[in-house]
């Protein structure tokens, strides 16, 4: 939505689509999961043929980060990305409009001991993520063995942002839109653990530039700042699916020693090679649709 434009009313005639394509998510939600997925899947298919600009978009991301790959792996990887992408979207809708759904017994976890002590020294943890296309649909599963805050974008449209602050409330008794960085450094003070993603590029305002597989890339310091507020552990976490068993893998890192280190430039480089490790796990897991490289060094030319 353009920013010159108004926000609608929740209820506003501009909304109404949304509204109705929510109402069929929850329909679709209800659907066996093996179906939903598989539906998933297609999806992804349809939209790697309607989605020229994201097609491009990935396949620079992964030209870039895997050139020992031939064309022929990179574009079966490409199509690999958008499956899991379609598929993610329907776990979405199963985590935010069916969460009675029972998929908690299909998730392992691993790590989560990690979490919990690191959460009893009371100074607040900084849970470090990344977008893996199954980010979300994790939530059940998480919720239940650990305890929990959330960071997310605040969307325009009132109908996603009331999907996606309702889905992810009930699962997380905090759920804070990213800019606001009072509460979350209040969550922090009372030391609860405050989960958000790392990876994206938001611009050189509050960026440093690091490798990430090899290329310098835009990389926020909130991480070290939000650390160093109140001296709260930081650790990372992944997740990943196994579509062949319809598994689904959780794993939390010990504490990241060392870390912040007091050099911006070092703890970015040390978080991309965190995630840049997760990443290289299952390259298609991961969202290459968002444009990672936008924000250049000065004098470098646009990649996109």
């Amino acid at each position: 939505m353009s920013k010159r434009r108004k926000r609608p009313a929740p209820y506003s005639p501009r909304v109404w689509g949304s509204w109705l394509l929510i109402a069929c998510g929850w329909l679709f939600a209800r659907l066996p999961l093996p179906v939903l997925i598989a539906l998933g899947s297609a999806l992804g298919q349809m939209a790697f043929a309607l989605a020229p600009s994201r097609r491009h978009i990935t396949r620079v991301n992964l030209a870039l980060c895997f050139p020992e790959q031939t064309a022929e792996q990179r574009e079966r990887l490409v199509r690999d990305v958008f499956r899991h992408t379609g598929v993610s979207l329907c776990e979405l809708l199963v985590a935010w409009l069916n969460p009675g759904k029972p998929v908690a017994q299909r998730f392992t976890i691993t790590g989560a001991e990690h979490l919990r002590a690191a959460a009893a020294e009371g100074r607040g943890v900084v849970l470090v993520g990344a977008h893996f296309s199954c980010m979300d649909f994790i939530s059940q599963a998480l919720s239940r063995a650990v305890d929990i805050d959330v960071m997310y974008r605040e969307n325009k449209n009132p109908a996603w942002e009331w999907l996606q602050v309702h889905g992810r409330g009930r699962y997380f008794a905090g759920v804070i839109e990213r800019d606001d960085t009072r509460q979350t450094l209040r969550r922090l003070k009372a030391g609860r653990t405050v989960w958000y993603a790392a990876d994206q590029d938001y611009g050189g305002k509050h960026s440093v530039f690091a490798p990430l597989f090899g290329i310098p890339a835009a990389t926020i310091t909130a991480t070290a700042r939000l650390a160093r507020f109140n001296r709260s552990p930081v650790l990372f976490m992944r997740q990943h699916r196994n579509l062949d068993t319809l598994t689904w893998e959780i794993d939390i890192s010990p504490v990241i020693e060392g870390f912040p280190s007091g050099d911006d430039v070092a703890d970015a480089t040390r978080m991309n090679g965190i995630i840049e490790a997760a990443i290289r796990r299952d390259p298609a897991q991961y969202l290459w649709l968002h444009r990672r490289f936008k924000t250049r060094p000065p004098g470098e030319p646009k990649l996109y």
